[in-house]
Formats: structure tokens, C-alpha cells, sequence
């Protein structure tokens, strides 16, 4: 492989990682991994920042956040947002920044899920949680405060498999109002399959192979079911679809696959790939200022296809 481009900002911050000597998450067990991930959030990645709403809300299948730039508004759809961190990381504060920043942009109300993780719930707990989620914001319940006239599932990583899967599934079992788009953004799309990225950046570019066998030793999911590997799906019937990856990426190939899968089955798909820039950027837009731009170009392009 000849050398990729990397951005000036990133090569400077994997420099700084890869340089550091202490444990990496799949050493040290799960709860040490969740802390680890909450403070690099404080280093790496902007503040949530003033937003109308921040509430948490209550009744639903889990616990879910609202996020909201207008602190009324009339119906309207509304992003319902899956965090990523390998079926194992993450939470409601771990995305915030991202899901407040997504809601300035898109104007739209976001919803984010905080699906019970791996390994106290291995596969499908997670992804039966994220799709519970969906269909009671479609609703609109009354703790949601907001009249939902379609659905804009969206997820970074592990949480763009749980879109996708999301999708699916209300695709095949409708909920009370339409998906009108979907977002996966880097994607878990294809895991059962090995593609040469997953060769080429999974060492050195942040998310790296062993990181990713730990995941999935945690997740322990059946790789014949569908939720777990949405291309065993036919994707004919999908909505619009945005789909993104990162070109330093190990699973970039996989969104890469979907993109091209969607495409073959006639779905209305727009690809972006962040050239230059690692998984996760979503999360590092302090660390890396270019990710800014990246997210920005995201939502413009999702509103085209909202619109």
C-alpha cells in the first residue's frame, strides 16, 4: 500500500497517541475501558456547549437524552441517534457534544439512546434496545414533548450497525411514521466479511484490530443473524441514505460496501468519505479542528436528503 494522506491535524494527534505508554482499552476490562473513554472525551472532544433543550427522558425502553436547538416546535421529524464505542463504550455523555452539535446544524430534534452494552448484554440486547427506542419516539409520547412526523436513524460505528439494523427492521415492520433517511457514519456494516482496510489501518490509526477482537469477544453475537451483519439483508425499499466513512479507517470498506449495496438496490444513497481523517472524528473535533468541516458537510448533506 503506498503511503495515505493524512491531515496535518490528525497526523499530529496520532502522533501523540501513538506515543503514549500506558494501557489500551481491550487491556484493562470493561469499566476501566468506560472510564478511560470518558476522559479522553474531556481532552479530545468539544464541550456540549448552550442548547435549548438537554433533558433526560423518562418512560421510554431505556435511557435516552433530548436534545433540542428551539425549545418548542411544531411536528416535524426527529434524529434518532445510537452511539458508537464497539457494542462495549459509551454513553449519553460520551456523545453528547455530538448529538448537541448535530441538533444546532439540522434543526431537527435529536434523541439519543443509551442501549444497554456488552458484556453484562451481550448481542442482541443492545440492538433490541436502539430499535424498542426507535418506535416510541415514532409515538410521540407525551415525555417526548415533541409531535414526530418521520424518523432519521443515525449511529457512529457500532451505533451505525444499530441504524442500519434500525432502519431494517421498520422497514419490514413499520412503526407509527416513516423513516425519512438514514445516517450511519463509519459504520459496523459488514463485520462477518474482511475487507483491506481492516488490514491496511489496524494498526496505528486509533481503532485497531485487537481492539476490534475485544469488541466483538465481549458483544458475542450469532454472525449469521442479520442484526448483526445488516448486508446479509436485501437493502431494496430502504430510505434515503447518507452514508459516511473515514478514509484511515479500518472498517471504512465495510460502509463502503453498504454505500455500493444500497446503490445496487435502488436506494436513494450519498457517499461521503473524510479523506485524510480516522474513525471517531465525529468525537475529536477538539483534537482534530478539521472534523468540524467534516461534520458540517455531513448535515448538508443530509438535509438534501431530507428535503
Amino acid at each position: 500500500m503506498t503511503q495515505p494522506f493524512v491531515r496535518p491535524d490528525v497526523r499530529a494527534f496520532l502522533d501523540m497517541l501513538n506515543g503514549l505508554n500506558g494501557p489500551k482499552s481491550h487491556e484493562v476490562g470493561p469499566e476501566q475501558a468506560r472510564g478511560m473513554m470518558h476522559a479522553s472525551r474531556k481532552l479530545f472532544d468539544q464541550e456540549v456547549g448552550e442548547l435549548a433543550v438537554i433533558r433526560d427522558l423518562a418512560g421510554g425502553p431505556c435511557p435516552m437524552r433530548l436534545f433540542d436547538a428551539r425549545c418548542e416546535r411544531g411536528p416535524g421529524p426527529v434524529l434518532v441517534f445510537y452511539h458508537g464505542g464497539g457494542f462495549v463504550l459509551g454513553d449519553l455523555d460520551t456523545h453528547a457534544s455530538a448529538c448537541a452539535e448535530i441538533a444546532r446544524l439540522i434543526d431537527f430534534p435529536v434523541v439519543s439512546v443509551d442501549y444497554r452494552l456488552a458484556p453484562e448484554h451481550p448481542f442482541p440486547a443492545g440492538v433490541e434496545d436502539s430499535i424498542a427506542a426507535t418506535r416510541w419516539v415514532a409515538d410521540s409520547p407525551a415525555e417526548l414533548g415533541r409531535k414526530v412526523t418521520g424518523l432519521i436513524p443515525c449511529g457512529d460505528s457500532a451505533g451505525g450497525n444499530f441504524a442500519i439494523v434500525a432502519t431494517l427492521a421498520l422497514r419490514d415492520e413499520p412503526a407509527a411514521v416513516p423513516v425519512v433517511a438514514q445516517w450511519p457514519i463509519y459504520p459496523a456494516a459488514n463485520p462477518t466479511e474482511g475487507y483491506p482496510s481492516f488490514t491496511d489501518f489496524g494498526e496505528g490509526y486509533l481503532l485497531t484490530r485487537e481492539g476490534m477482537d475485544w469488541f466483538d469477544q465481549c458483544y458475542a453475537p450469532d454472525r449469521k443473524d442479520w442484526r448483526y451483519d445488516p448486508l446479509h439483508q436485501d437493502q431494496r425499499g430502504m430510505p434515503p441514505t447518507l452514508v459516511v466513512t473515514a478514509s484511515l479507517d479500518p472498517i471504512r470498506d465495510q460502509g463502503r460496501a453498504y454505500a455500493a449495496a444500497c446503490a445496487q438496490a435502488g436506494v436513494s444513497v450519498i457517499y461521503l468519505e473524510a479523506e485524510g481523517t480516522i474513525h471517531g472524528f465525529l468525537n475529536l473535533r477538539k483534537a482534530l479542528p478539521s472534523a468540524q468541516a467534516d461534520l458540517e458537510r455531513c448535515i448538508a448533506h443530509l438535509k438534501l436528503l431530507v428535503a
